[in-house]
């Protein structure tokens, strides 16, 4: 049990609330027949939104560090969810896209994942998850109609 000082202290709660939410992820995902991540969740969504990102844009829209988002379009690629076509204007860099497996699989899991939602504060009413929801926005500074 953590200590009755750590409990108190937002950054500890945010941290197991964050593992708590990634476990329920995980589990449900994988009950239902998904080998994928919340990270790679979030970057096929936002190719699904954008296609034609580079690497380097895309990690800086799900809030990724950039040094690792290499691994998630590594593995993205390699289970066939998303191609990598070389940029016309910047050699260097590839336009990522999904693939029509990476379509259906998006299209397959966007219920799962709307519905785990509420799996993850599911010892809180439904005005006391809206009001976290409003709250977290509001300490992250964001625009609840953005992401």
């Amino acid at each position: 049990m953590p200590h009755p000082i750590l409990c108190k202290m937002p950054g500890h709660l945010i941290r197991r609330l964050h593992q708590h939410s990634t476990a329920v992820f995980q589990q449900r995902l994988k009950a239902e027949g998904h080998d994928i991540t919340s990270v790679q969740f979030s970057a096929l969504t936002k190719l699904a939104e954008n296609p034609g990102l580079d690497q380097a844009t895309l990690a800086a829209l799900i809030e990724y560090d950039r040094a690792t988002i290499g691994g998630v379009v590594k593995r993205l690629a390699q289970k066939g969810l998303i191609r990598r076509d070389p940029n016309t204007t910047d050699r260097r860099a590839f336009q990522l896209f999904l693939t029509p497996a990476g379509q259906t699989l998006l299209a397959q899991i966007w219920p799962i994942v709307a519905t785990l939602q509420d799996d993850i504060l599911s010892h809180l009413s439904a005005s006391d998850r809206a009001a976290l929801v409003t709250l977290m926005q509001k300490a992250l500074q964001l625009d609840s109609a953005a992401n």
